[in-house]
């Protein structure tokens, strides 16, 4: 699975929430596959799965001390935060927003995972405004063999992410989901 997503694969696997669509963030070509297989609106962009809040200074993301106390203590977690991220290297990321939401899961076996392949993009794996995928059955409804693997981690049923932004030291949730502890 490792060697298939540095490699630009893009895989249906199982998150910290839901089964996620997953490619890495670091391709653009992946990214975009990503978009044409979610049929998903281009100015709208993906969560990114980080394995440490270090991995955010690959998007040249500047952290106040507000922001990297909250994060500190908050994550991991189901709880994708919304971060400035101004180079436009990430164009093809922000999708003109030029902020991009992140998140580190609260799942050993994922941030392994996300320490050997560097972020991953990780929309639910289900067509934009369609309810997501619970089981790989499900996902393959959805994307049959368009993507280079499945991971089965049985059912999977629950919220989305809890989705914040953090602007002048405010927390505003701009979707409530799973992660209610802030």
């Amino acid at each position: 699975m490792k060697d298939i997503l540095i490699k630009g694969g893009v895989g249906v696997i199982p998150t910290d929430t839901l089964y996620g669509i997953v490619g890495s963030a670091l391709l653009p070509d992946t990214v975009g596959r990503i978009y044409k297989l979610r049929r998903r609106a281009p100015e709208k962009p993906f969560i990114i799965l980080i394995s440490s809040i270090n991995d955010l200074n690959l998007f040249g993301v500047k952290l106040d001390q507000f922001t990297k106390n909250f994060l500190e203590t908050n994550w991991p977690n189901p709880l994708s935060v919304i971060l400035s991220v101004t180079n436009s290297k990430w164009n093809y990321l922000t999708c003109g927003t030029k902020t991009l939401a992140f998140r580190m899961p609260d799942n050993k076996e994922l941030l392994m995972l996300l320490k050997k392949t560097g972020p991953l993009v990780a929309p639910s794996a289900n067509f934009e405004g369609e309810k997501p995928a619970e089981t790989i059955k499900e996902a393959k409804t959805y994307f049959g063999d368009s993507v280079d693997l499945y991971v089965d981690a049985g059912k999977l049923s629950g919220l989305p992410s809890t989705l914040v932004s953090i602007k002048n030291r405010q927390i505003r949730i701009l979707r409530q989901g799973s992660f209610t502890d802030f």
